[in-house]
């Protein structure tokens, strides 16, 4: 895995690239929902870190950055701010009550083998009530997330696959979204990397990058 001094690098060559797109675009709307939260810790990794905290950070840093580098450029919000349980359906009813031009579910995986590694993006699996030009731009943004962390942060890439997650399934109709598996806290590699605060500062880089090449189309 690549060691995080390469987004320094490349932090340079993404402003460059979308603050043109920050100057040229209306405020588009984005949706971060930092999974679990509360009594639901979600997974915990090899070293005791909990999925809750690092998605809740990693979301939270995607807010600073987009302030700090991008101006504000994307209008963000979360789905929680806070250590705190939000039910799967009032996190699809925020969704469809902002419809955002993006909508991005954060989690961290876990695998009973603890040699599993790298980064899974999951688009709603299809059926015929789904919207098929919402399914092909949600497919569009997972593999946008994918370049972005295979590129930017070396992780090994496992590719976009398909579920009936119920975030996924009740925000079909409403915008492009897609759920975001960030490593696996059951690896010791990647659960270590997770722990630093340079690597959230690196995924919500990578998310915030993988969007604005998204809206550039």
């Amino acid at each position: 895995m690549k060691r995080f001094w390469i987004v320094c690098l490349w932090i340079g060559f993404s402003l460059f690239c979308n603050l043109i797109l920050a100057q040229e675009n209306r405020r588009q709307i984005v949706v971060l929902d930092p999974g679990h939260g509360g009594v639901d810790s979600g997974a915990v990794g090899i070293n005791a870190l909990k999925e809750k905290d690092i998605v809740l950070q990693v979301a939270k840093e995607a807010i600073r950055l987009n302030r700090k580098l991008f101006g504000n450029t994307l209008d963000i919000y979360l789905t929680r701010y806070n250590d705190t349980l939000i039910s799967l359906g009032d996190r699809a009813k925020l969704v469809k009550v902002l419809q955002p031009d993006v909508f991005i579910s954060i989690h961290c995986n876990q695998a009973a083998r603890k040699a599993a590694q790298g980064i899974e993006v999951y688009v709603q699996q299809p059926n015929t009530t789904m919207i098929s030009e919402l399914q092909s731009v949600s497919e569009n943004l997972s593999e946008a997330i994918l370049l972005e962390f295979d590129q930017a942060l070396g992780f090994k890439i496992r590719g976009m696959k398909y579920a009936n997650f119920q975030v996924l399934r009740e925000t079909q109709d409403f915008c492009p979204g897609v759920l975001l598996e960030v490593g696996f806290l059951s690896n010791m590699e990647e659960a270590e990397h997770s722990r630093k605060e340079g690597s959230v500062m690196g995924y919500a880089m990578v998310i915030l990058n993988a969007i604005f090449n998204y809206l550039k189309g």
